[in-house]
């Protein structure tokens, strides 16, 4: 094979190890957490499928890139749980390591592709890094919803703190509705899915 060839075989192997970084979300049909490959392919899958939501001329085929990779650097950093204060104080440091190193494995301008598709995300500077974090923050909150609160009724996890999360999604008015309406029937004891 050529050394080409070799590298982006090794990138490949190394992202078959998101399947065994587990985060905090249960899923609904299995007893167990979600890892990091469901996810990323779940965001992506539900970027698609609520595209009609994004704004005009947002480039669908970069958020859902987007979506499918900027997770990878968890291989190595770890998912760091959502509300843990301490932990997400060295959560950037961690991601750039990792992020040097895993798309770093690469050749060059496949990496290069990949680390600013990645701090795009992170930056969150245009339309498709918006619409992906959007993705990325209602995803949870409807597993968390649907199956009786989670990780917030395990965690005790305060409604202030899910708002917290789901702000980002306030720029998209109908999905923020119908999140901020799951999130309320939580807490208020109603039954919501």
């Amino acid at each position: 094979m050529s050394q080409r060839l070799d590298k982006q075989i090794e990138f490949i192997y190394a992202l078959e190890k998101m399947k065994s970084v587990y985060r905090r979300t249960h899923l609904l049909h299995a007893d167990r957490f979600e890892n990091d490959a469901e996810h990323s392919f779940h965001i992506a899958a539900m970027a698609f499928i609520l595209k009609e939501y994004a704004p005009e001329g947002v480039n669908m085929e970069r958020v859902v890139f987007m979506l499918l990779f900027h997770d990878v650097v968890e291989i190595e950093a770890g998912d760091t749980f959502a509300y843990d204060t301490e932990n997400n104080k060295t959560k950037r440091e961690r991601e750039v390591r990792a992020a040097e190193h895993l798309y770093g494995m690469l050749p060059e301008e496949q990496g290069e592709e990949l680390r600013v598709l990645w701090e795009e995300f992170e930056t969150q500077e245009t339309p498709e890094s918006h619409f992906a974090l959007a993705m990325d923050r209602i995803e949870p909150i409807l597993l968390n919803a649907a199956s009786g609160g989670g990780t917030w009724t395990s965690h005790e996890i305060k409604q202030e703190d899910v708002y917290a999360r789901i702000e980002p999604v306030r720029e998209f008015p109908p999905l923020y509705a119908m999140i901020k309406e799951k999130v309320d029937a939580h807490f208020e004891g109603r039954v919501s899915r």
